[in-house]
């Protein structure tokens, strides 16, 4: 068991502390090529977002340099580095200014300003981005810390995405929708702030040099000011993952309740809207009028889906827009007529096709018996239309008739009931197979 536990041990891979510190330090400033790297990561990220192309907004991120001076900044809080931690703060200033600067400039001159699916991403963030920002710290800083750092660094990069909400900010900025500027920002915020949280727990745990401030009292300010940044960025994710999984919730029971519950004689459902911010669900039908009490009715299974205080409304396609004669004009009133039309063309095919197998069946219960009215050897019969398929790509259809047999036929027997059979089917292919 001992052995076991071993396997977890960091202190026989642990690189130098001094030379850690001396690589973090060297990565804190933003200057010179390190400067120009980030332009040129955020504009291949705003590209990527611009275009809805995850490929290019994960390739901007392992250019992104991001990460060496929020990992400064925990490593500052964690040995107590005064100098290193302004250092830090004062480079991670520098490079959000410009990156926030550099991608609203790009949106304002973009021709392509549609918030895609990559935008919206990183406009909501939650308790989930929390979690991902901190055990993407710890494995970075771990991996650092390490002789062994593997290709880490640029994973904890993709995974913590520091450069997609930068990007996404600077196009709330450069199109006027400051929700999404304060969403995306908020998520930056929260991937820096548990970063740098992850380096701090990590530098502590590893017993990196721990330089103290001039008295016990200014130590003790700095770790209330620490775990109040924390506190402060940690509790509105929290929300927002909560709302989030609320939301995912009344989506998925307003779903199994429209499918299981939604339904109406004589009447189609054409549209549907569920809006989980409002709680409400909206349900546009076609086909006859919907009785009052009929909505009474259906509004009262709510509750057994969890939707007690969903709102329903519930629209009547052709009696709604009947109520104003100057309406059938209107193109809402042609949509609704042709998806009408459209249902009662595929209800037809499939009552016809129906129709057809069944007759098909009863046809074949009538062969079987005339057959064996006239020749009682005949122990079963499969007679089934079908197509007979070659090497070339013309179908030639076929009527198959597999007969099995107690006793044998003769040759001129057998002729007589394949000619009997093309008239009684009336098919000129008939494909007549025996067996015992």
């Amino acid at each position: 068991m001992n052995n076991f536990f071993d396997k977890f041990k960091l202190h026989a891979e642990k690189e130098d502390l001094q030379t850690v510190v001396t690589n973090i330090d060297a990565g804190v400033v933003f200057r010179g090529t390190n400067l120009w790297v980030l332009i040129f990561a955020i504009f291949v990220a705003s590209l990527g977002l611009n275009v809805n192309s995850t490929a290019v907004i994960i390739g901007a991120m392992l250019i992104s340099p991001l990460m060496g001076p929020i990992m400064g900044i925990g490593l500052g809080i964690g040995i107590n580095d005064v100098t290193l931690l302004r250092k830090a703060v004062y480079n991670y200033s520098i490079a959000t200014g410009v990156a926030l600067t550099t991608s609203t400039i790009f949106f304002l001159i973009s021709p392509l300003d549609d918030a895609h699916s990559e935008i919206l991403a990183r406009t909501s963030p939650n308790i989930y981005d929390v979690l991902i920002a901190l055990f993407g710290g710890f494995a970075g800083i771990l991996a650092t810390s390490s002789k062994q750092k593997g290709n880490v660094i640029p994973g904890v990069a993709i995974a913590t995405a520091l450069m997609p909400p930068l990007c996404t900010a600077g196009y709330g900025l450069a199109t006027w929708q400051f929700s999404y500027f304060i969403g995306a920002f908020y998520l930056f915020i929260i991937n820096t702030v548990f970063i740098a949280l992850a380096t701090f727990i990590i530098v502590r745990f590893l017993h990196f040099p721990y330089k103290h401030l001039q008295t016990k009292r200014a130590d003790q300010i700095a770790q209330r000011v620490i775990w109040f940044v924390v506190l402060a960025t940690l509790l509105p994710s929290v929300y927002f993952g909560y709302d989030m999984i609320q939301q995912n919730r009344f989506i998925k029971n307003a779903n199994r309740f429209i499918t299981n519950e939604a339904h109406f004689s004589n009447d189609y459902l054409l549209n549907k809207k569920i809006d989980a911010k409002k709680s409400s669900i909206t349900l546009v039908f076609g086909g006859k009028e919907i009785a009052p009490e009929e909505i009474v009715l259906l509004k009262g299974v709510l509750k057994k889906y969890g939707l007690a205080a969903a709102k329903l409304e519930v629209k009547q396609g052709f009696a709604y827009l009947s109520e104003d004669k100057n309406i059938v004009q209107n193109d809402q009133f042609t949509q609704l007529t042709v998806a009408m039309a459209e249902k009662e063309k595929q209800a037809k095919i499939l009552q016809s096709n129906l129709d057809s197998i069944d007759n098909l069946l009863k046809l074949g219960k009538q062969v079987y018996a005339e057959l064996k009215a006239q020749y009682p050897a005949i122990k079963n019969a499969v007679i089934q239309p079908s197509d007979l398929l070659s090497d070339s790509s013309a179908k030639a259809p076929v009527y198959v008739v597999l007969l099995s047999l107690s006793a044998n036929l003769s040759r001129q027997e057998k002729n007589k009931m394949e000619n009997w059979l093309k008239v009684r089917l009336q098919h000129n292919n008939i494909k007549l197979l025996f067996q015992r």
